[in-house]
């Protein structure tokens, strides 16, 4: 299943450009290490499709990817590729593999509504792990295309 993101109306791309505006400063962070992979290899293009700039093969990190603001590192060569959500890595379900662009994308839905306030409070919420409301909303997100926002799918 791929998920379409919501911004197809005129009104919601205003919303968009405001989203933008407002997680600027998170973009920016996400823009710097992007330049940094650069040297190690990182390619940088623009995805519709997450609403962000995607760095594919960033050289640093377990693995995966990870969303500053509007702007994507991955290590991997495409936003296509399945992923296990945190509950199925914490062995609570046994659903399948998430395409790991909608669970990216899920983020940037998250940065744009909260802008400089998300980093704050992702990490009092847990940071990368299973307890972290935003990383089960990313989850929900990608596997039903509903409830990118934490609380209840």
């Amino acid at each position: 299943m791929s998920l379409a993101h919501p911004f197809t109306t005129p009104g919601m791309r205003v919303l968009l450009v405001l989203g933008a505006l407002w997680t600027l400063p998170n973009t920016l962070i996400g823009l710097c290490a992007g330049l940094l992979g650069s040297a190690g290899g990182a390619r940088a293009y623009w995805s519709w499709r997450e609403c962000a700039l995607v760095f594919r093969r960033w050289p640093w990190g377990p693995g995966g990817a990870i969303t500053f603001g509007m702007v994507i590192l991955h290590t991997g060569e495409d936003m296509d590729g399945r992923c296990l959500t945190y509950e199925h890595r914490a062995g609570r379900c046994q659903h399948p593999r998430v395409r790991l662009g909608d669970h990216e994308r899920a983020h940037v839905f998250q940065y744009l509504l909260l802008g400089p306030l998300f980093l704050p409070l992702y990490l009092l919420c847990g940071g990368v792990s299973v307890r972290n409301p935003f990383e089960r909303a990313a989850d929900r997100y990608a596997m039903s295309g509903r409830g990118w926002w934490p609380g209840r799918g």
